[in-house]
């Protein structure tokens, strides 16, 4: 999920869609979040690991 909002970010700059930008920074936020919820121990959705 990181990766894929980091593509839509660079998408989204270069061809100047800002709505691939909004989406691209969110998906990369929530990523960032649940691989640190899962880094830490906390069970995200039921499993140990986000991946």
């Amino acid at each position: 999920m990181i990766v894929l909002g980091a593509i839509l970010l660079v998408i989204g700059f270069v061809t100047g869609v800002s709505v691939l930008w909004t989406i691209g920074l969110a998906l990369a936020l929530i990523g960032l979040v649940l691989w640190i919820l899962g880094a830490v121990g906390h069970e995200v959705g039921g499993r140990r690991h986000y991946w």
